[in-house]
């Protein structure tokens, strides 16, 4: 078989898929119906059990795109597979595999990947994974939706149009291109209220929230921005707030000036729109992070399993550190794991190696690592579950022993331990401790905050910060709390950042981040 013939393969291999991704399913099992049989026929099967014969991965690869896509197109029509079922026969496969392999191709087969559906109602379980053994997600999207719900009625709001998909999440446990969604908002959105929960889906994805017992309904949003809308942006802002005022209306069953609207991330004239309803439109920030600071038991089990397999991630990280890599290709290695490990994405580039340490909040970059080089990471991931697994460490690249002042700075940062369940923010910002005066200049804005979804409420400021930037509070048992510091003078070559994740008990608190802290810098 030479080049040409593998080339019309693949053409024909393409031609197939073609048509399968235009809806001409028909089209498409005679081409790769035909493809495998034509295939057959050259030979393939005899020149990939050669040993001598070359490109044999190349034409191997060639065999099993025929038998995957003849698989998938022959269990959406009940048939039996020719390409596959030979790849046993010819002595490719074993049997077992083969029954492997038929098994995931099915499952794959059984989802319509380019229709509206009504028929997925499993499609939630699209969250399990392994990290999910022993966590009830049920259970945990019940009990967000009831604990926003209870902090809407505290606090006297009706109802609430959420946008920001991390909220959306907390509110229904769906998820659909989350990162996309945050910068184009509302290109989805849900309204919740005491007994109806909406959700608006983007084009063609109402599917994602099948099976989702705190979703009552799914209908099409209406994106209402100047990228969808254009100049028609007005109308459409006003088209958007009439459907979502009617809608408010009907659900709560009050005169429109005795309905309170929580409302985030939405266009100035939807609001304005809306608030001309008659609604008292109030910030839907205090329900949402109030009701987000307090986590139940099988939340905890979602941020400690998000913990884990960063922690697996920074494990990788460490060890690929080395003289002459750079910051990014160090980064990677860090977002590979975490994806790999079914985790989202990480929420900043907070790796840095060397002079640019200091000061902190320097963006991964180019940098190359230097020998002996310290390295800062933050590792920010919104990881399984979507949950944020937030801890600091600070490497040493070697290849001599840290230097006395690497170990100086290191040191110093080596302190948490006054949180204690009852205790207002005002009374930790009183015996936090006290940064030393050369390292005041640079120290983070924090001394720590909340964690769920994301970093959230509170905010636990340091003594110097509190009379201006600090409010009051009561830490309290269920709250999850990364406590952080960094250490760097100001005009300093180096700095050091370190911080730990914690949960609040009812007696004080659990370390959560495992991962270790470097023993040749505490030396």
């Amino acid at each position: 078989m030479d080049q040409h013939s593998i080339a019309a393969i693949q053409t024909l291999i393409l031609l197939g898929s073609h048509h399968v991704y235009h809806g001409r399913p028909n089209l498409s099992f005679a081409v790769l119906g035909a493809t495998i049989k034509v295939s057959h026929g050259m030979g393939l099967h005899r020149i990939l059990s050669s040993e001598s014969s070359g490109d044999v991965e190349e034409r191997k690869r060639i065999w099993w795109t025929i038998c995957t896509w003849d698989k998938m197109q022959s269990t959406g029509r009940s048939g039996a597979s020719f390409g596959l079922a030979f790849a046993v026969v010819f002595g490719f496969l074993s049997q077992e595999a083969y029954d492997q392999k038929t098994s995931s191709l099915i499952t794959m087969a059984n989802f319509d990947w380019h229709a509206e559906r009504t028929d997925l109602s499993g499609i939630a379980l699209l969250d399990r994974a392994p990290e999910s053994d022993g966590i009830d997600l049920k259970q945990v999207r019940l009990y967000r939706q009831a604990r926003l719900r209870e902090q809407m009625e505290k606090y006297g709001v009706d109802a609430i149009i959420l946008s920001d998909p991390v909220n959306i999440r907390y509110a229904t446990g769906t998820r659909n291109m989350q990162v996309f969604s945050m910068r184009n908002a509302p290109s989805r959105y849900l309204l919740l209220s005491a007994k109806r929960s909406i959700l608006f889906e983007f084009t063609g994805c109402s599917h994602l929230a099948d099976g989702y017992e705190t979703v009552d309904e799914v209908r099409a949003a209406n994106t209402a921005s100047f990228v969808a809308a254009g100049p028609k942006i007005e109308e459409r802002e006003k088209a958007w707030a009439l459907e979502m005022g009617e809608l408010i209306s009907q659900i709560i069953e009050k005169p429109a000036t005795k309905i309170v609207v929580g409302l985030e991330r939405l266009n100035a004239n939807t609001a304005i729109q809306l608030h001309d309803f008659g609604f008292k439109i109030v910030d839907a920030q205090r329900p949402l992070e109030m009701a987000r600071a307090i986590k139940s038991s099988e939340e905890v089990k979602c941020v400690v399993a998000s913990l884990r397999a960063t922690e697996i991630a920074v494990a990788k990280l460490r060890e690929a550190i080395r003289p002459g890599l750079t910051e990014n290709e160090l980064w990677s290695v860090l977002h590979k794991s975490v994806i790999e490990q079914n985790g989202d994405y990480c929420e900043t580039r907070l790796l840095s190696a060397g002079s640019r340490t200091n000061p902190w909040f320097q963006e991964t970059a180019s940098y190359k690592i230097r020998p002996n080089d310290l390295v800062a990471l933050d590792t920010d991931v919104v990881g399984c579950h979507g949950y944020y697994s937030d801890f600091s460490r600070t490497f040493h690249a070697g290849p001599d022993p840290p230097s006395e002042k690497q170990k100086e700075l290191y040191r110093v940062t080596h302190n948490m331990g006054i949180l204690k369940p009852g205790m207002t923010f005002r009374e930790y910002a009183e015996q936090a401790w006290d940064i030393p005066a050369k390292y005041y200049k640079n120290r983070y804005y924090l001394s720590a905050h909340g964690c769920g979804l994301t970093g959230e409420y509170p905010y636990l400021y340091h003594h110097g910060d509190f009379p201006d930037a600090g409010y009051d509070g009561v830490i309290e048992p269920g709250m999850v709390i990364c406590v952080e510091s960094y250490i760097g003078e100001d005009g300093g070559t180096e700095g050091v950042k370190l911080e730990q994740q914690v949960l609040v008990t009812e007696t004080g608190i659990q370390l959560l981040s495992e991962f270790p802290f470097e023993s040749s810098l505490l030396d």
